[in-house]
């Protein structure tokens, strides 16, 4: 049961076989820190999190690389428009950033390099490709790559280089673009009265200015899995469909052109757009539906990675208040297994419940080997419960095997709804601000601590309004003759 990866670069599924194992290296393309990202953001996110964890319980020990993009068009806009530095703009937004990922069990990558704090690399970068010839510097003093001198260009995205209209000079200094427009892209662009306003400028060889986009990961990349792995090439690059082209087409380019060698990653992998009403979730288009905001409706995380998992990565996945109750409800049944097994703890086993375990653990493992299929894998799960369920109604015990395999596919997946016990809760848990909680369990706590204070303000109905909105979240309010109220996850 080889684990295969579908490769953008081949358009098939191959083999998984890194360049050093057990050690992979995984670098993903992390936020744009110029506001809150969206699910669809993180749609991507949680099928690069699912990755890594069947990587580490396939035995592989990984080196995750996230970037944070904190100085391009949008975060230097963003700056100006919110007339403070570059730093202060996008520092917000990274803690933000944290917050949802921790809110959504994403595991922590083992480095976040910020662009900002890697411009040293970079700027040795550029001057790399300078002196290789397959760089120039433009008349208006920035640093552009050429792409004719580079005749591998096109091959990720599949581009025929000679289709393509040039537009005046041959040039662009934007960071993103549309295929038809490609052309010699930026590396290094010259300061503007606006970049040094926001504090985004820097000194370097060939003229005063900030790095592209582009261009920053692959300098942090490199950067990383040398000092890491000692290596120029990575086992893994992944990131979101959009980024096919322009982005890693054009670190393709750059990075092979300074290293020398013929590939920047093994495997290039590439996850769907996540859409609402059939429309491709983004800014430009106004609906946003961001993280926090299935936080503070009390959405907890296993819901939506449950949703998610139901669809493989490589397919579109149109999010609506359907699917999101089919998914809690789904949930539910598995954490309410989930519960059951625990509780029948770990004594002596049946045969037939063994044989669950071994049915779960074949079929839950081939689904993942084959390119992360998580609805095959979810399916597995499925099967398990109901055959589990029998079997426990039928007074069989599970013994340590099937718990075993069902604590390794759920950690995977991470589908259970939060496990917690009662919190006590008191008026002073009624606090605003609750988008910057740390968690759903969070959340509860800062509504039922408002529900004690339109208690004892006597506004009956906002404490009634409360209690509702907590039991559709599936949280239940007990009061305590102390005055106080605990919270707990509803049972069922």
């Amino acid at each position: 049961m080889t684990l295969r990866l579908h490769n953008t670069m081949t358009r098939s599924a191959e083999p998984f076989a890194p360049l050093a194992p057990p050690h992979v290296s995984v670098y993903t393309c992390g936020p744009t820190v110029y506001n809150y990202a969206h699910i669809g953001n993180f749609r991507t996110f949680l099928f690069e999190d699912m990755l890594r964890r069947w990587l580490e319980a396939s035995g592989y020990r990984v080196f995750h690389v996230m970037n944070l993009t904190d100085v391009d068009d949008k975060t230097i806009n963003g700056a100006l428009k919110a007339e403070v530095s570059l730093a202060e703009h996008t520092a917000r937004f990274i803690a933000a950033f944290h917050e949802d990922r921790e809110y959504l069990r994403i595991l922590p990558a083992h480095v976040y390099p910020r662009a900002t704090e890697y411009v040293a690399p970079m700027i040795a970068m550029v001057e790399s490709l300078l002196e290789k010839g397959v760089a120039y510097k433009g008349d208006d003093g920035s640093v552009y790559f050429a792409i004719a001198k580079f005749p591998g260009y096109g091959k990720l995205s599949r581009l025929d280089t000679r289709e393509l209209q040039a537009g005046a000079g041959g040039r662009t200094s934007a960071d993103e673009y549309d295929k038809a427009d490609a052309r010699d892209f930026v590396l290094w662009k010259a300061a503007r009265a606006e970049d040094e306003q926001v504090g985004a400028a820097w000194d370097a060889p060939f003229g005063r200015g900030r790095p592209g986009w582009h261009l920053e990961c692959s300098a942090m990349a490199l950067d990383l899995i040398g000092k890491e792995l000692d290596a120029e090439v990575l086992d893994i690059h992944a990131g979101g469909i959009d980024l096919v082209f322009p982005h890693h087409e054009d670190e393709i380019a750059q990075s092979c052109a300074h290293t020398g060698r013929d590939e920047f990653a093994r495997v290039w992998m590439h996850g769907e757009f996540l859409t609402m009403s059939g429309t491709k979730m983004s800014k430009r288009f106004g609906n946003i539906l961001t993280a926090r905001d299935l936080r503070e409706e009390g959405v907890d995380a296993g819901t939506v990675r449950l949703l998610f998992a139901t669809t493989h990565y490589r397919a579109p996945l149109d999010f609506t208040d359907q699917a999101l109750d089919a998914a809690r409800e789904g949930s539910r049944r598995l954490g309410a297994f989930g519960a059951r097994l625990a509780a029948a703890g770990a004594g002596g086993s049946s045969p037939s419940l063994d044989a669950v375990a071994a049915e779960l653990d074949t079929a839950f493992t081939e689904a993942m080997n084959d390119d992360l299929n998580a609805p095959r894998a979810l399916a597995a799960l499925f099967d398990a419960v109901r055959e589990g369920n029998r079997l426990l109604d039928a007074g069989e015990s599970p013994g340590p095997s099937l718990q075993a395999v069902w604590s390794r596919t759920t950690d995977v997946l991470q589908v259970l709804p939060l496990a917690s016990g009662p919190r006590v809760v008191t008026m002073a848990d009624a606090r605003d601000g609750l988008e910057e909680s740390g968690g759903d369990s969070d959340w509860a706590v800062a509504w039922a601590g408002r529900r004690l204070a339109a208690k004892h303000a006597r506004d009956w109905p906002e404490a009634d309004r409360i209690r509702d909105l907590l039991t559709t979240a599936g949280w239940e309010v007990r009061d305590r003759k102390d005055g106080s109220a605990e919270v707990v996850r509803a049972a069922g």
